[in-house]
């Protein structure tokens, strides 16, 4: 059985290098014989969370009137997401943390101590890019902040990171450079 993928854009730019990133991962993984669903989430409808908290009860969002009930079933379907983001003030874009929060009663289960995760046994590869330089966009917490927040989705979720790939100083960039195109090969290599 092949294995599904499930790229998620997180960034506004199609064209951005965070984008490209994505681009580079999804051809791999067709090449590699993986089934391949690609959602970019500027182009759908995705309400904001309105904190009712119902769907800790019944395990999925409650509200119906977006996209959210399809890409949420795209989520629990694959077997590894590949999310492309770029860092917004050493964090994930608004869309990107609307979509974590819409996720919570999806992705774990509320306990008397710690969530308990709901889509257990899955993984995950962060693809983002970041305009500060290294080692700045470390000290600085730029890339750290982001890391930081999709690896606490991720985790309480119950999805293993495969690996991250950071492309930095992105303002003299123009292409994703080729140290980071073969560490997203490698990474598509170890699904």
């Amino acid at each position: 059985m092949k294995k599904k993928i499930l790229a998620i854009q997180g960034s506004f730019r199609n064209n951005g290098l965070t984008s490209s990133m994505l681009d580079f991962a999804v051809t791999e993984s067709k090449k590699a014989g993986y089934e391949v669903e690609y959602i970019r989430l500027h182009d759908h409808t995705i309400g904001y969370c309105r904190g009712c908290r119902k769907c800790f009860e019944t395990g999925e969002c409650v509200v119906k009137d977006d996209d959210m009930t399809w890409i949420s079933k795209s989520i629990k379907n694959a077997d590894v997401i590949i999310l492309a983001a770029p860092v917004y003030w050493a964090n994930v874009p608004a869309i990107v943390k609307n979509l974590f929060d819409r996720m919570s009663g999806t992705s774990m289960e509320e306990t008397d101590t710690f969530p308990k995760p709901r889509l257990s046994g899955k993984r995950y590869i962060l693809l983002t890019a970041c305009n500060t330089p290294m080692p700045f966009a470390v000290l600085f917490g730029q890339t750290t902040g982001l890391i930081r927040a999709v690896k606490e989705y991720f985790k309480t979720s119950g999805f293993s990171c495969i690996g991250t790939v950071v492309c930095d100083n992105t303002i003299k960039l123009n292409k994703v450079p080729e140290a980071k195109v073969k560490k997203i090969i490698k990474l598509i290599g170890k699904i």
